[in-house]
């Protein structure tokens, strides 16, 4: 069974809308590079399409009722929105859930070091990357720098057009014929990812004061107001710089850093706000942390999500701890993450009946995992076809994958956490091309058929 192009089904009108909806995505992935940013952004979006804030509704004693439309925000790196259905809560919710973090270099918490007349970062990778792909790369700075005094300053730099970049250093080929001979994995190593910032020394007195580092520190005291030990507080992460660009002649394709797994949030969050008087509540989730096991206070594995759901059911007049269980037991879900797009260069690594092609449409892993299906969520046959009925009968373009050959590797999402509730739960997104190197690549046409998809998902 192979899944058709879907390009090969729009008239000139829904190519605008395919190209319209690529624009608005691109500009997000542009702007948001970091969890902070993502949620920011999302709130703004959403306030603006009518959601309130629930912390409002709980401290106003309101009730929630059908229609109604409220997001929670957990320690400004997770973000969930609520569209009331019609039935009870308990009877269960749809839900999208979709990271906002993607892979890429954090500065440790004492980086500033100079070296030579050079004043450098030190770097901590986060999530799963080939090191050797992020040198010689143009690269910027985003996040935050919270001080003692209980201020947090934001920081970007490297974005606006005469804004510097910065950047890790590869070896001359001229001098690396004993580098060349490494595995990938030791071509550079982590310990190799230093950030080059800076040159030119202090203008200074004493001579001990004539330093690079002093420099630096000269300026981001100049700029931002912050001080050498104001990094021990500091969440500030390497990305590269620049937007998001159309890919291809034909412009079908979007290069960008952080579709895993933004390109699955921007179009979960899209379907949400198309969604009105739900007959079930829908729900979209956007959490932290997938890349390095969905672990801690903003990831998945923590109790947000379940302790915002019972706060939403107290709003509702629905709260009791057996009516949460049953609610979450009742829900359905789609873990919104992304899937490998079939690569004519490495064909070796994919088995092509069970791969997802670009153009296709929207791609569904009935399992992930590593080989055996090891750490996988595997949904059951009924909710698959389930699922078919939902895209059959709204005409999504969808096609089903599994990520490469048996035996070549694999990876996990957050299916198996939600799982946990005894919800049926299947991994649901979009083919990317390039999957964790610095900047990704996907089809227009996937991108505009999981957003219809999702918002199917959350109307059924």
């Amino acid at each position: 069974m192979e899944a058709k192009l879907a390009w090969e089904n729009y008239d000139d009108a829904k190519m605008e809308e395919v190209f319209a909806l690529s624009e608005r995505y691109k500009k997000f992935i542009s702007d948001c590079k970091t969890e902070r940013e993502c949620v920011r952004e999302t709130a703004r979006i959403a306030r603006e399409a009518g959601y309130r804030d629930l912390n409002e509704v709980i401290e106003a004693g309101e009730t929630l009722k059908s229609g109604d439309k409220v997001y929670a925000i957990n320690m400004e790196k997770n973000i969930v929105l609520f569209c009331i259905g019609k039935q009870p809560i308990e009877k269960g919710m749809n839900i999208l859930g979709a990271h906002i973090d993607s892979p890429r270099i954090d500065l440790k918490q004492n980086p500033l070091y100079e070296d030579s007349s050079l004043a450098l970062l030190d770097t901590h990778y986060y999530g799963g990357i080939k090191k050797y792909q992020w040198v010689s790369q143009p690269l910027a700075i985003h996040g935050v720098v919270a001080k003692k005094d209980g201020s947090v300053v934001e920081i970007v730099i490297g974005e606006k057009e005469d804004d510097p970049v910065i950047g890790i250093s590869d070896l001359l080929i001229h001098l690396a014929q004993d580098q060349l001979q490494k595995t990938g994995a030791k071509v550079v190593e982590g310990e190799d990812l230093n950030v080059l910032v800076g040159s030119i020394p202090l203008k200074a007195e004493d001579e001990k004061e004539r330093t690079v580092k002093a420099n630096i520190l000269r300026l981001l005291k100049e700029l931002y107001d912050i001080e050498e030990e104001d990094f021990l507080s500091a969440e500030l992460e390497v990305v590269p710089a620049g937007k998001a660009r159309d890919y291809g002649f034909d412009r079908s394709m979007i290069m960008g850093y952080g579709h895993d797994d933004r390109v699955c949030a921007y179009t979960s969050l899209e379907a949400m706000l198309q969604v009105e008087h739900p007959e079930r509540t829908s729900v979209c989730i956007l959490v932290d942390k997938e890349e390095i096991g969905s672990v801690g206070a903003t990831g998945m594995c923590s109790r947000f999500f379940e302790n915002t759901v019972a706060e939403v059911m107290e709003c509702a007049g629905e709260y009791s701890e057996l009516k949460l269980r049953r609610a979450l037991t009742n829900s359905k879900m789609l873990s919104s993450d992304v899937s490998a797009a079939f690569d004519p260069n490495y064909p070796g690594v994919f088995e092509k009946k069970n791969t997802a092609f670009f153009g296709r449409g929207f791609v569904f892993n009935k399992y992930t995992g590593a080989r055996g299906k090891s750490s996988s969520n595997d949904a059951n046959a009924e909710y698959m076809a389930e699922i078919r009925a939902i895209m059959e009968k709204d005409g999504v373009c969808f096609q089903t994958a599994e990520l490469g050959k048996v035996d070549q590797g694999g990876g996990g999402t957050i299916a198996y956490i939600m799982a946990n509730y005894n919800m049926q739960v299947i991994d649901a997104g979009i083919a990317v091309q390039n999957m964790h190197a610095p900047w990704e690549v996907v089809s227009k046409a996937d991108v505009y058929e999981a957003m219809v998809g999702y918002r199917a998902f959350l109307k059924a």
